[in-house]
């Protein structure tokens, strides 16, 4: 392990990608700040950093993205330790489901204030670290759904695509400071945000959208079962954040790809009929 091993700040920590990223870039030698909202669920990572032998490298800290109090207090707390952030990975994220005359107003307002404006506001406080530094990785976990909009998912795929236009924006500003922001843009991968998504359904059986929000979640659900596991996202994420000069985008994932091609190429009605099909 190096003597003064990269500081590493990740969101999300308690489960899915964040946990795994935490796990994988300790394995690599970096110091990782694993923040989570409730410092209660931090039993899963702590354990699991313990069997990898690699607890030395991982340091649990109580951070609140929807918390600006919080997000400074983190701050300082690593500043005063290590004097320096060297990756930043944007991961804390939830999704919310329904179409949207069925989503009520204040449920749009939550999903954004978690996957978009707590994002831009931890983003804000470690930009001036950066920039002073010359130097940085900014690691931003977008969606699929970020690139594409898919029935049902309408909130969630929005905040994807408020991240996707805040990161292309904010790369132009910070690489002359040699500072670079990255999109990871994940297709399906078996990670919590399915249930909590599932879970988190807005409808009503007096819903004039039942009968498709029905077949949007048997999709969904098959895609669930079906879909790869996301320690392939985790160990992207390491191969980013050795990389000296990282692209922009990077989908990974079952039909990611060829879904961002097939929107692109393809005419519109051609494409709009494939995914109805789909679902």
């Amino acid at each position: 392990m190096p003597t003064n091993p990269p500081i590493v700040l990740i969101t999300g920590t308690s489960s899915g990608f964040g946990l795994l990223t935490a796990i994988a870039l300790g394995k690599a030698g970096y110091h990782v700040i694993a923040t989570m909202r409730d410092l209660s669920k931090q039993n899963r990572l702590i354990e699991r950093a313990t069997a990898e032998n690699i607890i030395q490298n991982i340091e649990c800290m109580q951070l609140d993205v929807t918390d600006e109090k919080s997000i400074n207090q983190t701050i300082k707390t690593i500043l005063a330790k290590y004097q320096r952030i060297d990756v930043l990975v944007n991961n804390a994220g939830y999704a919310v489901g329904g179409c949207v005359e069925d989503i009520p107003l204040e449920v749009w307002r939550e999903q954004f204030e978690t996957n978009f404006f707590g994002l831009i506001t931890l983003t804000q406080a470690v930009l001036p670290i950066m920039r002073q530094q010359k130097q940085g990785k900014i690691i931003n976990i977008s969606s699929i759904s970020g690139r594409l909009g898919f029935p049902g998912y309408a909130a969630y795929s929005a905040s994807k695509f408020a991240v996707e236009g805040f990161s292309e924006s904010l790369r132009h500003e910070m690489l002359p400071f040699g500072v670079y922001v990255v999109i990871v843009e994940p297709g399906s991968y078996k990670t919590e945000i399915w249930d909590k998504g599932f879970a988190n359904m807005q409808t009503s059986p007096e819903s004039a959208y039942r009968t498709q929000l029905e077949a949007v979640l048997r999709y969904s659900h098959k895609a669930a079962k079906t879909s790869p596991d996301p320690q392939l996202i985790a160990d992207l994420i390491v191969r980013i954040t050795a990389k000296a000069s990282p692209k922009l985008r990077y989908p990974l994932g079952k039909g990611a790809r060829l879904s961002i091609w097939g929107k692109a190429l393809l005419p519109l009605k051609w494409f709009e009929w494939m995914l109805h099909k789909l679902l």
